[in-house]
């Protein structure tokens, strides 16, 4: 998902279509998924025959029904997102909600990638004990896969067998870190294309002997103090484990977020009015943008300017159908950063605000 991000983020060109349609993952609520896709597949077709000329709208709408037509709605999850522009089309899942609509602009529209990386908790699950590890890619309460290749891996050298040995202190404890470290390594070649956080079950001496050899500590988000050796546990039963310890370590974050804004709103560092946003932001002064779940605002952009528009006029080829996903778009570009809030925390600033670097 991150890689889909780096890639639809930056492109910028005639009609490019995104499509956000939420999906169910079991059947048989799944079966009426295609004919909602089909519909706002109709919506994107309709509006460009509407702004362009039939000739530049064929090689879109080939793409779009193609791609469409090799989605196995069996695999859905909670949302499915297509992007489509006449040079390329790329289709995602996401397992957040979404509101169902289709997006014609000059860039994609990539809130709801940003979103997921927040609300859609993507991380690695290690299985550690002194005889074994497993790494299971999971997706919040989810398990995707268990990482195969040099997984599991089996301690079969490092025993200690010399009795006089074995009696000695601290023996033992250094055949079991050189297992870890090799571990450790492991894990960083198998999330080196795609690095995410990794939890790790263990009980307590084991997950103090790995951080001690750990190469990179940052990598791992905490653990789970549980003997889960059994080579033979379902990997939904493992995620099943160290979810609820995910989750709050992610509720913590976010509320840690949350204060950040408070203090900003403190210091002066601090903006509300959308277009001071859009300017701080065009400028290269936007540090984190904070939006409400479910905000979307069509608007008119013209330069360091955005005008409202009612949501009925957002069809109209010149307006902007989310000024709030090109404040994302933007703000990511100058290294900034976006937080996603379901609360009632921005309510009194109308559904945005920015803290600002200075």
């Amino acid at each position: 998902m991150d890689t889909l991000l780096k890639k639809v983020k930056n492109i910028q060109g005639e009609a490019c279509v995104t499509i956000i349609c939420s999906t169910h993952r079991t059947h048989p609520e799944n079966e009426r998924d295609p004919l909602r896709l089909k519909n706002l597949v109709k919506n994107a077709e309709e509006r460009l025959y509407n702004d362009y000329e039939k000739r530049f709208v064929w090689p879109i709408m080939e793409k779009l029904n193609e791609v469409v037509e090799k989605i196995d709605h069996r695999d859905n999850l909670e949302s499915l997102l297509i992007f489509v522009n006449p040079e390329m089309v790329e289709f995602t899942r996401l397992a957040i909600n979404v509101t169902d609509r289709v997006v014609i602009d000059d860039t994609f529209a990539t809130r709801d990638l940003v979103r997921a990386e927040h609300e859609q908790e993507a991380y690695y699950t290690l299985v550690l004990s002194r005889n074994n590890a497993r790494l299971i890619k999971a997706m919040n309460d989810k398990a995707v896969a268990e990482v195969k290749g040099n997984f599991p891996y089996k301690n079969e050298t490092l025993y200690n067998t010399d009795k006089l040995e074995r009696n000695t202190a601290g023996s033992d404890e250094k055949l079991i870190e050189e297992f870890f470290n090799r571990i450790d390594k492991e894990v960083q070649a198998a999330l080196k294309e795609h690095p995410l956080p990794v939890m790790i079950i263990a009980d307590e001496r084991n997950y103090t002997h790995y951080m001690n050899v750990a190469d990179r500590k940052e990598m791992y988000m905490g653990y789970l103090n549980k003997n889960r050796s059994d080579e033979s546990a379902k990997i939904h039963h493992l995620i099943d484990d160290v979810w609820p310890a995910v989750h709050e370590i992610n509720r913590k974050r976010n509320a840690q977020r949350v204060e950040e804004l408070g203090r900003a709103v403190g210091s002066g560092n601090f903006l509300s009015d959308i277009n001071d946003i859009w300017r701080a932001i065009l400028e290269g002064r936007g540090q984190t943008l904070f939006v409400k779940k479910g905000y979307f605002q069509p608007g008119l952009i013209a330069g360091d300017e955005i005008m409202l528009v009612d949501k009925f006029e957002r069809n109209q080829k010149v307006i902007c159908d989310d000024v709030i996903d090109e404040m994302i778009e933007h703000n990511l570009s100058f290294g900034g950063d976006t937080v996603f809030l379901s609360g009632d925390e921005l309510e009194k600033f109308q559904n945005v605000a920015l803290i600002t670097r200075y």
